[in-house]
């Protein structure tokens, strides 16, 4: 056992060595960078003008290696199976560190993506620029998340995260420290949420409750919208919201229907067909608007999600039932960025699928 030991001891001293005792980076993979332009999957295919390109999916700490030439690599990795930890990537191999049921996401100010995780009960912090990643657990100071669901971007580098089973919504740091919590005995079920710096205003999907609960930051309640019901403003589980030019969008998710309401919540329009032919919808859950007035609708029903234009009008599905790209098994967030990238949370597949908007008309 000593000949075991030193032998260990002088093979790390050797390892460091090759090293030169660098401190460890990574770089983020999204699993097309070997691919050219040409081979990535399109929407609508050729000869059609295309206008959404596949650029890769998020699955957790599979996404990492090792960054620097191949003989740092192989030394690193030589090293981390000493400490038992994985050689690719050289995070901890001991703890399951990928996606599991993905749920809903956004990107802060710093181009990092975060994912809640409803199977972890957890946040997934994606850091391309830093080559990071981390998983968030922690809620409150005395108690982990038990239902995160949806996520929003908060004042200075904050964000808030909704419980749905803690009945809350939670604040936390720009590293993941919880701050305070909102809404407790106000709302029933939390699920979707959108962030208005200018009105300084939170908007809650009270799924339970069938109602949008509207709260300033000190967590003080401003207005309920709605009730039961499927006429103008009304609701049957509402699930999913975006905030886009002073818009609110809401997925009102049993009425098979995306509703409008300005940000004071006076109601706009809505949209939405309740059938079985494409462009209609069963089930509609995530939903989000890119930079050019395209609605995205994830119909979790059929596994796809939903082209429309800013009127409303159907322009193009992506998805199908499966695992292969294109495709989605029970789909339900989706969220856009500056940079013009649709990121949609295909929660049993266990990833985010990553698409480019290439401009048009959808």
């Amino acid at each position: 056992m000593k000949t075991r030991g030193c032998t260990l001891v002088l093979l790390l001293v050797l390892i460091l060595g090759l090293s030169g005792c660098a401190p460890i980076q990574h770089e983020m993979m999204l699993g097309t960078e070997r691919l050219k332009n040409h081979q990535r999957p399109i929407w609508p295919s050729l000869p059609e003008t295309p206008r959404y390109e596949y650029i890769g999916q998020l699955l957790g700490v599979s996404n990492y290696r090792i960054k620097g030439d191949e003989s740092q690599r192989t030394a690193q990795s030589l090293l981390y199976w000493l400490a038992g930890i994985d050689q690719e990537t050289g995070f901890d191999a001991d703890r399951n560190r990928n996606l599991e049921r993905p749920v809903s996401g956004c990107v802060d100010r710093d181009g990092r993506i975060l994912v809640t995780d409803m199977g972890h009960q957890a946040v997934f912090v994606f850091d391309p620029a830093k080559g990071e990643f981390n998983i968030w657990r922690q809620a409150l100071p005395n108690q982990v998340f038990r239902g995160p669901v949806g996520i929003a971007n908060a004042p200075h580098g904050e964000f808030w995260v909704a419980d749905s089973e803690l009945g809350v919504v939670v604040r936390l740091d720009p590293h993941g420290k919880p701050l305070g919590e909102i809404g407790r005995g106000q709302l029933e079920r939390p699920t979707g949420i959108a962030w208005s710096s200018e009105r300084d205003t939170l908007y809650v999907a009270d799924s339970a409750a069938d109602q949008l609960k509207l709260f300033d930051r000190t967590g003080r309640l401003l207005k309920t919208i709605g009730q039961s019901g499927d006429k103008e403003g009304e609701f049957n589980a509402p699930s999913n919201l975006t905030l886009m030019r002073d818009q609110l969008y809401v997925t009102d998710t049993f009425n098979a229907r995306i509703q409008i309401f300005d940000g004071d919540g006076k109601f706009i329009r809505a949209f939405g067909n309740r059938g079985r032919m494409m462009g209609e919808m069963v089930r509609p859950k995530g939903v989000a608007v890119d930079g050019e007035g395209n609605i995205y609708v994830v119909e979790s029903f059929f596994d796809h999600l939903l082209i429309f234009n800013r009127e409303g009008h159907f322009l193009l599905p992506i998805g199908g039932t499966g695992k292969r790209i294109g495709e989605f098994y029970l789909p339900n967030g989706v969220w856009t960025d500056l940079a013009g990238r649709i990121f949609v949370a295909d929660m049993f597949n266990g990833r985010v699928i990553i698409l480019q908007f290439l401009g048009g008309d959808g």
